[in-house]
């Protein structure tokens, strides 16, 4: 055993003791955050503007900040990116997180002094949570890969701009650099494709042990991978090990990678965005991920039902329960508040607090009342596809299809398949059901005859690689929307299915 491997034991220990004083105490960590949080900006412009000095509870941080998203604080984000000081933490942010936005288009997201540790140590320590649960801890001293962005960074209103993961590459701790992969000059190549084939020329013939990335990305280079050597990953990798993922749901990539490897590896999914990192997988045999009550974040849940409506219930982390969908509110010391960072999800414990991601509030399908999310048709999908065990899936999408005569509009489903179903008709009704079963009022518009069942568009190998292309979204953190309420993506797809 090497000494990386070696040293790694007792700080993952360490790690683990010192985690235990938030994980036995909860609620007073979070009370701790939202102090300290509160009292350091106070003397900010936003803090001045809603009164944070007269802030003494959470029922007044509630009447003095609205929930909203980044269109809703983008006057702040713009002084911010104008380089003034003190406008939503003290000081100016360390860096600024360039994402994909919407009505805004690309979003900036600061990352202050304060906030960075807790994006570095948080990955850091869903790595210490493995060694410690496992005693596995070889795998440091192999090559790790990290599927990232870019780590060029550029300058908006003097402070250092780039992709989250291309960010953090320039804090990789020092005894993993002579680890890391793929170079740097490779990491800094902004077109995927070209920048996957020069991966495979780095890696192909090393000693891989941990690979991390977007399940859907690297699946994209097993592919290659296997195309080029015509052997499994196992052969080619043999001491690969540890398999780490974040950014989308595993389930419904999980058949088709691990028949890619050819044997079973550990995995751990992390909960990491722009706007913080979140929550950890800390146990092989509990999908549940570990919520981060100390690192800087304070935490609301909103009832999904009511994220909609004028006033809705805001509960701290003492107040939530087991089985609920909420909406994920944060504030944080990188000067987000009452910001809403899009991503719904669902507690499985409370003893520790303990989440699953269960899809995005925007991304759901409701144009006949039904409000289908994508937790719903992910859960469909996996199960259906443990009837079909031939079947393997690549990647797929749903979006609604409104007809003009009553009760033809329906589902579409656009799958990719890397083996479709031998009676595709058989698939989709069974899909069909377990949709019902798990949505009501779907299964109360089957059953009312208002929509037809859902039908299944199978789409050419590679439809989903070139329409993220045309988009200028291939690679790196970006993710397929599971769902939308309206026919964009689903007509961006056909169109390059057809051409």
């Amino acid at each position: 055993m090497g000494v990386k491997a070696l040293l790694s034991r007792p700080l993952a220990a360490f790690v683990h003791k010192k985690h235990q004083s938030w994980v036995e105490n909860p609620v007073a960590a979070q009370q701790a955050i939202f102090r300290h949080i509160l009292s350091k900006a106070q003397h900010t412009r936003f803090g001045r503007d809603h009164g944070f000095s007269a802030i003494k509870s959470h029922a007044d941080f509630v009447k003095a900040v609205p929930v909203r998203d980044y269109e809703g604080l983008v006057g702040y984000f713009k002084q911010v990116k104008e380089g003034q000081k003190n406008v939503l933490w003290p000081g100016r942010p360390l860096y600024l997180a360039k994402t994909s936005g919407t009505t805004s288009g690309t979003k900036y997201i600061p990352i202050t002094h304060d906030s960075i540790p807790n994006h570095i140590n948080g990955a850091r320590d869903a790595l210490l949570a493995y060694i410690y649960e496992t005693g596995r801890s070889a795998f440091l001293d192999g090559k790790l890969i990290f599927l990232s962005g870019s780590p060029e960074l550029t300058e908006v209103g003097g402070i250092k701009t780039g992709r989250l993961s291309g960010i953090a590459n320039h804090h990789v701790p020092g005894y993993l650099r002579t680890n890391q992969l793929p170079s740097y000059q490779t990491n800094c190549i902004e077109d995927w494709e070209t920048k996957l084939d020069q991966i495979i020329e780095e890696t192909i013939d090393q000693d891989m042990t941990l690979i991390s990335g977007i399940p859907p990305w690297v699946q994209m280079y097993f592919d290659k991978l296997r195309q080029q050597t015509g052997k499994q990953i196992k052969d080619i990798f043999p001491h690969f090990q540890l398999f780490v993922y974040g950014g989308v749901n595993f389930e419904p990539y999980r058949k088709k990678l691990f028949e890619s490897i050819g044997k079973q590896v550990d995995s751990i999914e992390l909960f990491p965005a722009s706007e913080g990192f979140f929550a950890y997988q800390d146990k092989q045999d509990d999908s549940g991920l570990l919520l981060l009550l100390n690192a800087g974040i304070f935490y609301e849940f909103i009832p999904v039902e009511e994220y909609f409506s004028e006033n809705p219930t805001r509960l701290t982390i003492g107040e939530v329960e087991v089985g609920m969908n909420y909406a994920l509110v944060i504030s944080s010391n990188a000067g987000l508040w009452g910001y809403s960072i899009g991503d719904t999800v669902k507690f499985s414990s409370v003893k520790p607090y303990k989440l699953v991601v269960s899809g995005r509030i925007k991304h759901f399908i409701s144009a006949f009342g039904e409000h289908v999310i994508g937790e719903e048709v992910e859960k469909a999908m996996k199960l259906t596809m443990a009837k079909f065990p031939l079947v393997e899936l690549i990647e797929f999408t749903v979006a609604p299809y409104v007809s003009q005569s009553h009760g033809a509009s329906y589902h579409e489903w656009l799958v990719e398949f890397a083996r479709p179903p031998l009676n595709p008709d058989t698939f989709a009704k069974e899909l069909d059901e377990q949709l019902q079963k798990l949505n009501t009022y779907y299964d109360d518009l089957i059953k009312g005859n208002i929509l037809q069942p859902l039908r299944i568009t199978p789409l050419r190998t590679g439809a989903f690689r070139d329409y993220m292309k045309s988009q200028g979204k291939l690679g790196g953190q970006n993710k397929v929307p599971r769902l939308s309420n309206d026919r964009q993506l689903a007509s961006g797809l056909l169109a390059i299915t057809n051409s």
